[in-house]
């Protein structure tokens, strides 16, 4: 177990928020898929930032940082997972690249570590 981020299309939010219990993320039909363009435009940003494509298969393309050992990310067709141990390096790469990923008001970045949906 590592700390976890995830990015999700900035319908799910809304949906979650009005979702009434506590198993919201553990059903695949309560998140809206990304749009192919949205998944291109996310895995292209994963290679700019430094992760390389590990392996690629039903679930979806899993990434590792080139340089942070156990930085990993997995894009599925519902949401970008982010995962790192609890090294203070890894952790701030998670949260700072995830972050940064919902620049576009296309996504938004839930860490269930912190409270939840991140709000600006």
């Amino acid at each position: 177990m590592g700390y976890r981020v995830s990015i999700y299309r900035r319908e799910v939010k809304s949906k979650q928020l009005a979702y009434e219990g506590e198993d919201f993320f553990e059903n695949t039909d309560n998140l809206l898929p990304f749009t192919s363009d949205q998944k291109e435009t996310l895995e292209k940003r994963l290679l700019n930032y430094g992760y390389l494509l590990q392996n690629e298969n039903a679930t979806g393309k899993q990434f590792e940082h080139k340089k942070l050992k156990g930085v990993l990310a997995l894009l599925t067709d519902h949401a970008l997972y982010f995962e790192s141990g609890f090294t203070e390096q890894g952790v701030f790469e998670i949260s700072m690249t995830a972050s940064e990923f919902t620049d576009t008001d296309e996504f938004v970045k839930y860490d269930p570590q912190n409270e939840g949906w991140e709000e600006f």
